[in-house]
């Protein structure tokens, strides 16, 4: 590969989704475009293009916009809102429908991790799916239980308690064909098998 002679960090395209009645309608300023904007810019050494949306909950809506993400050649899509139990709560519906195959482990594994901090963590419903060659990801609506969910539990010591899903995402684009992601440990370091590691070359 050119990029792995080179050394150099592939180029990602990245959905961003915040899904909310009010904040689209602009009741409220929204938090999860920022929120999730920050973190990846603070986890990956890639290049990050954004394709950031704000959207009503609505399930036609949020399918609608997934696919016109994945069809935009984005690699990874990262959703936050709508997967609790409430009437306008339509978020994972939406994500199951345009799928191709489902990912349950990111979805129990955010439930582990937010456990540690709520009890009602059992009332999330986030969902994970590849479609295409895109991997699409439901995510919390609070920046901090994104952050939470995304870097997993740390101690005092920074030792590593409870990894967070993104730990498994980079490997999990590799499998489908996408960018090679690189994570700054400090943040959250991705973990591969050792011969899917690309050696960086002077």
């Amino acid at each position: 590969m050119t990029e792995a002679l080179t050394g150099s960090h592939d180029a990602v395209k990245i959905g961003i989704v915040s899904i909310s009645d009010r904040a689209s309608t602009g009741v409220y300023e929204d938090k999860g475009l920022p929120a999730l904007q920050d973190w990846l810019g603070r986890a990956l050494h890639n290049p990050i293009q954004f394709e950031a949306r704000l959207i009503p909950d609505e399930q036609a809506t949020i399918s609608a916009t997934l696919i016109e993400l994945v069809n935009a050649g984005c690699s990874l899509v990262l959703t936050t809102g709508g997967t609790g139990p409430a009437l306008r709560d339509v978020t994972p519906e939406a994500t199951l429908a345009v799928a191709h195959k489902e990912m349950p482990g990111f979805g129990e594994q955010m439930r582990q991790i937010s456990l540690k901090f709520v009890p009602t963590a059992i009332l999330s419903r986030q969902v994970a799916v590849i479609r295409d060659q895109s991997l699409i990801i439901n995510l919390p609506g609070q920046p901090k239980a994104i952050a939470e969910t995304l870097e997993g539990l740390k101690g005092a010591d920074g030792a590593q308690i409870v990894p967070g899903i993104f730990a498994a995402v980079p490997y999990c684009i590799d499998l489908i064909g996408g960018p090679y992601l690189e994570t700054r440990d400090e943040v959250c370091k991705a973990f591969r098998p050792k011969n899917a590691i690309r050696v960086p070359t002077a």
